[in-house]
């Protein structure tokens, strides 16, 4: 089963790469979030802050650099705007940008695209196999669709890189935990 759902990952991430179109709408919202506070904070519903303007500006491919796009993009994607966080990290340049593809299988992942999700995650660690916040981003994903046996290897693998001492191993040992006490 988990070789049938990774190939509809891969299938589905392949399809998003030559689909993908950015769909904004108008309107605000001012919840929280990390990395560029100005988009969550600043800007309307659609709008991105641009470092070099310093102004909210609707993105549009190659209008920005792929570290805006990636900061606005996880910004978003913190203050639980998947969808608008997904419209803007499609427009990085670089497509195997491993921060990038982190990002967008998070927003997929938690717009209840698990699947799609996985497939971003996969190929953010095909690249940086010691990317620790993919796996443990992977981890939770594997949790969400009840692999216990993938996500405790997520675990596995982050101590291999940064020890029981890192914030990617306790987030993830924690999630295991909850899900074998529920």
């Amino acid at each position: 089963m988990h070789k049938r759902v990774l190939i509809q990952a891969a299938s589905a991430l392949l399809a998003l790469q030559f689909l993908a179109v950015p769909a904004f709408a108008a309107g605000s919202d001012s919840s929280g979030g990390g990395g560029n506070d100005q988009t969550v904070t600043q800007c309307k519903k659609g709008m991105v802050w641009d470092k070099k303007k310093k102004k909210c500006v609707a993105p549009q491919e190659g209008m920005l650099d792929d570290d805006s796009i990636y900061d606005a993009g996880h910004a978003l994607a913190m203050a639980g705007r998947y969808d608008e966080a997904i419209s803007v990290l499609v427009l990085a340049a670089n497509k195997q940008d491993p921060r990038i593809l982190n990002y967008l299988g998070y927003s997929h992942r938690h717009s209840g695209r698990v699947t799609v999700g996985l497939g971003y995650y996969e190929e953010a660690l095909r690249i940086d196999p010691d990317y620790t916040l993919v796996r443990e981003y992977l981890g939770e994903a594997h949790l969400q669709i009840g692999d216990l046996a993938g996500a405790q290897q997520q675990l596995m693998e982050i101590e291999k890189r940064t020890g029981k001492g890192s914030r990617e191993y306790g987030m993830l040992a924690e999630q295991i935990e909850h899900f074998m006490r529920s």
